[in-house]
Order: structure tokens, then sequence, then C-alpha cells
């Protein structure tokens, strides 16, 4: 307990000159980041005109804490639903940026006459963002709920996935002194494989106990089951060769997609804050004013490369991936620093003594700089775009717009052999991951129990049934799911050269199952071929047409899908018409309004939001009850979740107006689903819409759906009164739910 006193000491003196430094930050409406840095900076042990602290290792543990529930909260906020809305951008966009960045700052090390190695590692710290500090910032500026930010995030989730790669990658040269081709393909698949465990399991598991206890659950043991799991989830990545940030994300995401996430994410905001802070401090702890001075010039040199680079990169590659101009700007200007992970590959390279001293400490420096710079990014970020947008040739439209958005599509026009191939794909490689989990898992759990409490065959063949029963309804998915799907049905009945194709299909799905099925029963044949190949035929054929297999495999689906889509989301938009959003920004939000909000008790027509922010209010739920498309004499009360729709500059002046912020006590009740997304509607020859305007229409009481936005030639129009009339050939953006949307067009066609 000798220990203790100076640790609290360490601790007190921590909090007090954070808080001081921060208020002053506040005072000076500066991000509060910097001033957690700055304290670290006062308190350090390099500085000595100020107390300092005594435990420092006591405090890189507690930063190291503050990682994991940074990294929590996060996944509390962004969840898979939203990381697959952007996936693909944040894919593309990353990969671009991160193999330019390590190639510039490999180049630049050779061309300062460093090391192989230590330009390989600087190439490296150069390419890596900081998830917590972006997030915090973003947060600091109110600017989470903007389009560019889902973005961000979505890269630097693809990064700090990517980091792990790297780590592998890194060690592997660093030992062999050579690339290890085989070693990276094996990580990537091993990342892949436990991601899709991690994210499959907990999303069928964790929802339906957290259902079933809800009614033991207060606030207290909510917590306390939601930090174990976080923190259980930490201990099975890190066993496995993960990173500990990473299984705390994974948890986060999966709890963000029960009914308790919101109120999980509200009481976690305390202990991300606290933990947060101390690693903010942490790292300016790190900081050395004599290596500054020493290294000055590289120091200068890295940040300048920091400051341009990734922001040029990140750039083209959000532009490649499909977005347009201005997002791609706001989003890569938000990613100009050196992050956490910066200083992991650097701890890396020094303990395996392949780098440079002076590496860490400059990176440390440049980490420090580019924090403190890059608020100021973020807010030159839009006069930096509209800059660049008055000097792009009228030829080069489509860069600013994004291609994606240049070409219209509906719903019906897309291609339904993408549609069957995407969809075929996707459940195949999940049931095949958890097949082959299943098998993992008998292997080494249960396997050796049987066959040691049964020696001999029979202890083999009892092994290899139960695994194969467990395996069944997986199996059956793979060979079954989707052979009489609208797709598959529309292309079997189009033309006969679509049947081979689709036989073709079905025999590849059978020939995975069968391979399956095969490198189970080798345990039992290990070299008697045709006698497993007619067991696994057999098989097969057993689970296509026993019935009970067919009601476990859809009972296993449908609780995944019921406790995947049981908190109310903003409904998946199709393809096509999220790429037709990007050209207006606009988007669904969701935000709820605090007890002590100024909106509170009034009516929307008292609040003016429509002609004050230009944002729409789409759905208001209360309790159990929900107001689709509300009237002007709809009252806001405490609580209430709002279903909102516009670009990023509208919503943040909302954001502004209402609270999204609930510190008090929640309810564990059923919460209310909405389904709300977004479609179009061209207004063909002959339509009932033609000349008429939308109050004669009476669009939003006659089909509950709200148009928000109108396509006229090459105009795009968002700002229009009730008495807009419409022309033929338009292109009607509207907003409800999905079913109300489903049921537009015969709802209008109905009124004349």
């Amino acid at each position: 307990m000798e220990h203790l006193p100076r640790f609290v000491n360490d601790l007190a003196l921590i909090l007090i000159t954070t808080g001081i430094v921060t208020i002053i930050c506040k005072y000076l409406k500066q991000p509060v980041v910097l001033g957690y840095i700055v304290a670290g900076l006062l308190i350090s042990p390099h500085t000595t005109f100020f107390p300092s602290i005594a435990d420092l290792e006591s405090i890189h543990i507690w930063s190291e804490i503050g990682i994991i529930f940074f990294l929590f909260a996060l996944g509390l906020e962004f969840s898979f639903k939203k990381l697959m809305d952007v996936g693909g951008t944040a894919s593309i966009a990353t990969l671009f940026n991160m193999t330019c960045m390590v190639t510039v700052g490999y180049t630049i090390g050779k061309l300062l006459g460093w090391s192989h190695m230590d330009s390989l590692f600087l190439g490296g710290m150069l390419s890596m963002s900081s998830t917590t500090i972006i997030i915090k910032t973003f947060n600091d500026m109110s600017l989470q709920k903007t389009r560019f930010a889902g973005i961000a995030f979505g890269m630097l989730i693809v990064e700090d996935l990517a980091a792990i790669l790297m780590l592998v990658l890194l060690s592997t040269v660093a030992v062999s002194k050579h690339f290890e081709g085989t070693q990276l393909v094996y990580e990537i698949f091993k990342l892949t494989f436990f991601i899709v465990i991690w994210f499959v399991g907990g999303i069928y598991l964790i929802p339906t106990f957290l259902k079933k206890l809800k009614k033991h659950l207060n606030d207290e043991t909510l917590l306390i089951i939601s930090v174990g799991l976080c923190l259980g989830m930490v201990l099975f990545a890190t066993y496995v060769g993960f990173s500990a940030a990473l299984g705390a994300f994974i948890m986060g995401s999966i709890l963000s997609e029960t009914l308790e996430g919101k109120h999980i994410e509200h009481m976690m905001l305390p202990l991300k804050n606290l933990f947060g802070a101390i690693f903010f401090v942490s790292v300016g702890m790190m900081i050395e004013v004599k290596v500054i001075a020493e290294y000055g010039v590289y120091i200068a040199l890295f940040t300048c490369v920091i400051l341009i680079g990734r922001p040029l990169f990140s750039t083209i590659g959000i532009l490649l991936s499909g977005q347009g101009l201005k997002v791609a700007v706001k989003a890569a200007c938000s990613l100009a620093l050196v992050g956490e992970f910066s200083f992991i590959i650097a701890t890396l390279g020094t303990s395996l003594g392949v780098i440079s001293k002076a590496l860490y400490p400059i990176i440390v420096a440049v980490a420090v700089i580019t924090t403190f710079i890059s608020p100021y990014m973020l807010k030159i970020s839009g006069p930096l775009a509209d800059w660049i947008i008055k000097r792009i040739p009228p030829k080069w439209e489509k860069l600013i717009e994004g291609y994606a958005s240049s070409a219209y599509n509906t719903v019906t026009e897309e291609k339904t052999w993408n549609i069957l191939l995407k969809k075929v794909f996707t459940f195949v490689i999940v049931y095949l991951v958890i097949s082959i989990a299943v098998i993992q898992l008998f292997k080494l759990f249960i396997n050796p129990f049987i066959i040691e409490s049964i020696p001999g065959v029979f202890g083999k063949i009892l092994a290899t049934a139960l695994t194969l029963t467990c395996m069944a309804p997986l199996l059956r998915a793979i060979i079954m799911k989707k052979n009489r799907s609208d797709e598959f049905r529309k292309l079997w009945d189009k033309q006969p050269s679509n049947r081979v194709a689709l036989v073709i299909l079905i025999l590849f799905r059978i020939a995975l199952c069968f391979s399956v099925v095969i490198f189970e029963l080798h345990i039992l044949f290990p070299s008697s071929s045709i006698t497993a190949i007619i067991i696994a035929i057999a098989y097969l054929a057993a689970i296509v047409f026993i019935k009970g297999v067919k009601i476990q495999s859809r009972r296993i689906e449908k609780r995944f899908i019921d406790n995947f889509n049981s908190k109310e989301k903003n409904a998946a938009i199709s393809s096509a018409v999220a790429k037709g959003l990007l050209s207006k920004n606009i988007h669904i939000e969701e935000l709820e309004v605090s007890p002590g909000s100024p909106s509170v008790g009034k009516t929307l027509a008292e609040l003016n939001y429509r002609q004050s922010t230009g944002v729409n209010i789409i759905t208001i739920i209360r309790g159990n009850k929900k107001i689709n498309i509300p009237d002007g004499k709809a009252y806001l009360y405490p609580h209430d979740r709002i279903i909102i729709c516009g670009s990023d500059d509208e919503i943040m002046r909302f954001v502004e107006s209402v609270e999204n912020r609930n510190n008090g006590e929640t309810a564990m009740s059923e919460a209310v689903q909405h389904h709300i997304s977004l479609s179009q509607y061209p207004v063909g020859e002959g339509s009932v819409m033609i000349n008429k305007s939308i109050a004669r229409l009476s669009v939003r009481e006659q089909t509950e759906c709200l148009v928000i936005g109108i396509d006229r030639g090459n105009e795009s129009i968002t700002n229009f009164s009730a008495s807009f009339v419409f022309h033929e050939n338009d292109v009607v953006w509207i907003a409800g739910e999905v079913d109300k949307l489903a049921s537009f067009e015969a709802n209008i066609n109905k009124l004349f």
C-alpha cells in the first residue's frame, strides 16, 4: 500500500491541472483536447518549473484503459450499419491514402540518409491518424452528425484494422529482414475470420441475453454487464493476437445494435471522458522540449508532410470512391494528424532494436503539433473546398458532385444479377466462417473430452456426429438460401442462358459444403476417401430434405435478423438512392430531446425548424407512440426521439437548437422501431402529379411521406414551398416509413 499515496497525489495533480487548463481552453474557445495535452506537458517529468508526476508507469496504465473505453464508446456511437454505409468509400480512400503516405515516408527517410528500417517504420507512423483525438475534436465542434464526419469515422476504423496488419508486417520484416507474403495473407484471413465470428456471434447472443434479463436490469447492473462484456472482448482479442482497442470497438458496435445501446452510451460517457482525458494527458507527458529543439528540422519537415500529404492523398482517395469534392476535402482535412497507433509502431521498432532512439520522440512531437493544428484544419476545410470548387473548369463538374451521384438509377433499375450475387456472396462467407468456427470449437474443446471419455472409434464417431449435427443448419443455408428468391426466379424465367449460370452457382455452393464435410470426416477416415465421399453426399442430401434442419436454419437466421434490427436505425437506404443523395449531401439522423432543451413544450409551428434550419422532421417517437410526418401542431417533449433529414450544415444548425444529450435515467422499455428511408419517384408521362402543387396533392396527409427535394433537369431544388408545382420528368425525393414509400405511387394515383 506504500505506492497508493504517490498514485493518489499523481492523479490529483493530473485532474486539478487538467481542469484548470481546460477551463482556460474553453474560455479561449479552443478544443479541450489541446488543454489535455498542455496539462500533460506542464506536469511532465521533463518539465521542472511545475510539480511533476512521480509514478509515470501507473499513468500509462490508466491511459491504456482510457483508450479501451474511448474505442468502446466509439463502437456504441458508430455501429456496423453505419460502417457498412460508408464501408466502400472508407476502404478505397484509406487504402490509397495509407499506400501513398507509407511510400512518401519511406522515400523521405532514404533521402535523409536514414537506414532501411528507420525509413520503413517512419512511413508506417506517418500513415496513421488518431481515432481518439479526431472523435474528440468532432464532438467538441458538434460535427459528429455530418456526412463527412461519417466518412472520416469509417476511414479511421479501416485504418485501425489496417494498422494491425501493418504491425504484423513490420514485425516480420524487422525480424526476418524480408517480406513474408504468406504471413500477411494469413493475418488478413485471421482478422476477417474473427471479426465475422465476433459480430455474428455477438449479435445472435447478446441482444437475446439482455432481453431475457431486462426486468432484472437497472442502470447499475447494466453498466457492470456492459463494462464486463467490453473487457471480456478485450481479453479475447489480445489472446488471439489482436489489439485491445479492436476488441473494445467490436463489443461497442455489437451493443449499439441492442435496444439498450443508447442507454449504455449515456452511462459510459463519464467513464469515457475521465479515462480519455488521462490518455491525452499522458501523450502530453511524452513531450521533451530539448528533443524538439535538437530535432526541430525533422519535426518541422514531418509536420509539413502530414499537414499537406494526408489531406491531399485522402481527398484523392475519397474522390476515387465516388464522393463529392466538398465532402472529400472536409473529411480529408480532419485526418491531418498523427495518432496513437504511430506510438505503438514506434514502440515496436524500439523494442526490436531496429530503429534509432530519436525516432520515437520525433514522432511524438509531430503528433502533438498536428493535434494542435487539426481543429484549425477542420475550420478552414469548408472555405478551402469552396476556393477549389470556384477554380475547377466546368467540364470537371462530375468531380464536384462525385461520379457516384452523376448517374440516375431507381431501385427497380438495379441489375438483378448484382443484387443476387451480392446477397449470395455475403451469406456464404458468413455461414462458411461460422461452420469453420464450429469445427475448431469442437476440435479444441469438445472432441478431446469425448474421445477421452469414449476411447476408440466410437468416441470419434460421436464427436464427428455432434459436429456435423451442429453444422447442419449452417450448411443447408449455404446450399439452399436465395434459390427461391425473387431475383433468382426473374433470372431463371428471363432467358435460358441464365439457368446455366444459376445451376453453376448452386453447384459451387454445394462443392463448398462438400469440402467442409470432407474436412471434418478426415478425422474418422484419414485414408478411406471413398467411404468419406459417400457419407458426405448422403449427409448433404439429408440436410436439404429433412424438414427439422430447414426449420432450425430459418430460426437461427430469424433470431439474428431480429436482433440486428431490434434497435431502430436510420433505415438502410438502397445503394442507388444513397449514391443519388451525394450531390445534395442529404442524410437521415436521429436526435433525442433532453429535458433541458429550449424546444420542450413547443409546437413545430412555433419552432419553425424547416424555415430556420432547413431540416425536415420525418418522425417523432415518444415512448411506444410513433408520429409519422408530424404537422405544425405536434409538440416536442423530453426524451422524444426525432428522425430528421437534411444536409450537413442544416443538421448542425438543428443540433444547436435541440440538445441531443440526456444525462438522466431512462426507462428500460421496448423501443418503438422506425424504418425511415429515402427514395425517389420519377414523374413520368401521364402522372397525376403533373402541373399540381404539393399542397393540392396533400402529399403529407394522403401518403404519410414528405417531399424533401426535386431534381429538374440539371437543377436540384431543396428550398421550396407547399405551392411548388411538379412538371413532367421531375424526379421527386421523398422520405418516410419503408412501407409508406412502397405504396407512395398507389396512394398518389388514388387522389385524382
